[in-house]
């Protein structure tokens, strides 16, 4: 996906430093985080459940404050100037609580009232028709579908135009139209400026969205990277050859390259570095042939960022064993 114009402005719009977080129970959910997040870009925050996403989030949009460390938003510091920083901030979380009782229409624009913005009903129009909510604009949200629910926990969350926004775990629960129009406003939102950080479970849409990654472990951000270099550094390619005839055992001559039989024996798979300049592969086909192993068929394929990121967090585990 080609960068927006919009992420031609490199500052900073969201500055973590040093950010920790220990709770009563002695639980350290954050340990030293520091992230900068580019103004007008999608940044995915990718971690196993429990890894600190959500706390994270809940510090930088004030919610929940850290035991040290400081955060800027839209250069308003989030615990000295909380009313200027919040204002940046549309947050959509992951849990569904919303003001049962209230009309879909009254609850967004009442939303934008606490943030001190004059009424623009037609704002409010263009909202809820792109989150297809016109024709439940007058329903109770009682009455509502739980994917009804979390649409408009997404226009509160828009209502008062805020420069960031966050979406945790967004597509949770939610039927596939409803995310798929849920990422489409995304797009349309980071091509008028908006700055989106999101969490998910669902790592082809990172791969999809993002223009860069960060993956937390244990309270630990891990890495950091624009998302094409991160695949290209880490990423890995596979030689699939399906055989003529199968084999139980890689022959000793052929040691030398990382080879493994898969398929119950009727092929072998070959993984490389496709960054090197000699990849091997020519040099395998020829060993190959050397001890009488023929294939009848050849695929290519590559690493998943869902593949980059169990590796990462298997990496980080072993660390911590060690």
């Amino acid at each position: 996906m080609s960068p927006s114009p919009a992420t031609a402005d490199r500052a900073a719009i969201v500055s973590v430093r040093g950010v920790s977080k220990t709770y009563a129970s002695g639980f350290q959910a954050l340990k030293r985080v520091d992230l900068d997040i580019r103004r007008g870009e999608i940044f995915a925050l990718l971690g196993p459940n429990g890894a600190g996403k959500t706390t994270l989030i809940s510090v930088i949009c004030g919610m929940v404050n850290a035991t040290e460390g400081t955060v800027l938003a839209d250069g308003h510091d989030t615990v000295r100037d909380y009313r200027a920083a919040r204002a940046a901030i549309g947050l959509v979380p992951q849990e569904l609580h919303t003001d049962s009782f209230e009309t879909v229409w009254a609850t967004v624009s009442f939303s934008r009232g606490l943030f001190g913005k004059a009424p623009d009903p037609a704002y409010i129009e263009k909202i809820l028709k792109d989150l297809s909510l016109w024709d439940k604009k007058d329903s109770k949200i009682m009455a509502l579908s739980g994917g009804m629910k979390r649409r408009v926990l997404i226009a509160k969350a828009l209502s008062h135009e805020p420069k960031i926004l966050f979406l945790d775990e967004p597509s949770a629960g939610v039927d596939v139209e409803l995310r798929h129009d849920m990422w489409r406003m995304v797009r349309a939102l980071r091509e008028a400026g908006t700055t989106i950080i999101l969490t998910t479970h669902y790592i082809e849409e990172a791969e999809d969205m993002a223009d860069r990654i960060g993956v937390i472990a244990k309270g630990e951000l891990i890495l950091v990277e624009d998302k094409h270099v991160l695949m290209r550094k880490l990423g890995k390619k596979q030689l699939t050859l399906t055989l003529q005839q199968t084999i139980e055992t890689v022959p000793h001559a052929l040691a030398t390259w990382a080879l493994e039989i898969t398929e119950g024996g009727h092929a072998i798979t070959y993984t490389f570095d496709a960054q090197k300049e000699d990849t091997g592969i020519a040099e395998l086909l020829r060993a190959l042939a050397d001890n009488n192993i023929h294939f009848k068929d050849l695929r290519s394929s590559e690493s998943s960022l869902e593949d980059i990121f169990v590796s990462l967090v298997h990496e980080k585990k072993e660390e911590a064993r060690a």
